[in-house]
Formats: C-alpha cells, structure tokens, sequence
C-alpha cells in the first residue's frame, strides 16, 4: 500500500507551458485563446464552455502540430526531483489535466508518472475537427480522479495532497489533505493551505517531510 499520493494539475504547474496556447499559435488564434484560458484559471467563465471555445479555434490543424507542441512543453524547475522523492518515499504521483492526451501521455510516461488523465482532441484524417471526444477533463472530473486513484492505491484522502494553479482546480483542493497553490491565480490563493511563488516542484518535498 502507498503512504501518500501527491496529484499536480499539469499546465502551468508540472510544465511551464499552457498547451491550448502552444498550438493556438500554430492555429494562428493565440491571443483569442490566451485571453479566454486567463478568464477561465481565475474563474470568470466555466471551465467546459472556455475549453470548448478554445478548441474550436483549432479545426483543421493538422495533426502533426500535435508532436511539435509536446516537443516545445519545458517542464517546471524540480518536477523530476519531486517525482523521485515521492517514489523512493513510497508514495505515488498523479497528474490530471484539462490539457490533452495527445501530448501529456508521452510527457507522463517520460517522466515516470504512476497515473494520468486529459481530455482527448478528435482527430480525423490527420487534422484536428476542433472538438474534444470523450468525457471532459473539467473541475469535477479532477476532483473524481483524485478520489479513485486515492482508492486504488488505498489511501485515505488526508495523504494526499493536490497541487494546482487555477480555479478549476479548487474541488480537488477542497478534498485534499493538503491543497498546495502553485504560482496560484487568485481563487487558489485565496483557499489553498500553502501558497508557492517560486516555480520549483521540489519545493513540495519539505512538506512531505521528504527533505529539508
């Protein structure tokens, strides 16, 4: 059995990068993304309804947009170090994203993730049709997969801790032993335990009692 379970939201915490903008640029739609991804994190619009918005300006790039974003993705300062502190501590480690599958599945799986979730972009005959498939990875669905993998590995919801930025991460947060805000829009910053303004994952590890 685990003894903690750390979950991070993925954009703009375990990478530095907002993924939507990185190929809204490619789509030639950035600054209309950017502006509805910022009023999104800080609460101002559902989160569903800014995705949707969002992914619509993408239809008709091409597929291949979606391995030059994932090569651009930095990830955050400390994350591999806050990866294998928790592993050799026996915990587990998380990510569940509103970003999507195409790119965090190698970016996970690189990284040594123990599980993962994001909202899947459909694809058909190799461009994307500016629409997400499957069920959306929103506020809820967050806080629904901090609780099943928390189940899986058996461990109660007080070892856990969630570590996010924006104001669709907030369920999981409410649900969470420890809510961690990371470089945090205002609605976190107002509800999280922890606030961290240096972007360095590893600075998490102390809280685990893991180092320091």
């Amino acid at each position: 059995m685990a003894r903690f379970l750390v979950l991070l939201d993925v954009d703009s915490t375990l990478i530095e990068d907002e993924v939507i903008e990185l190929l809204a640029e490619a789509a030639g739609s950035l600054d209309h993304v950017a502006e509805i991804t910022a009023s999104a994190m800080n609460g101002e619009i559902d989160f569903e309804e800014s995705l949707r918005a969002r992914v619509a300006t993408l239809a008709g790039l091409s597929e291949s947009e979606l391995a030059v974003a994932g090569a651009r993705v930095r990830v955050t300062k400390g994350a591999r170090e806050l990866i294998a502190g928790v592993h050799s501590a026996g915990g587990r480690i998380a990510v569940v994203s509103g970003g999507f599958h195409q790119v965090i599945d190698p970016l996970a799986a690189g990284l040594g993730i123990d599980r993962w979730r994001a909202n899947n972009l459909e694809v058909i005959d190799g461009a994307l049709t500016g629409r997400v498939v499957g069920k959306m990875i929103d506020a809820e669905a967050k806080a629904e997969a901090l609780r099943e993998w928390a189940a899986l590995y058996r461990i109660p919801l007080r070892n856990t801790v969630a570590v996010g930025d924006g104001a669709n991460d907030l369920p999981m947060m409410h649900i969470t032993g420890l809510a961690v805000g990371f470089d945090a829009k205002a609605p976190v910053r107002d509800e999280a335990n922890v606030i961290m303004d240096v972007r360095d994952l590893s600075q998490i590890l102390p809280l685990l009692g893991l180092r320091g």
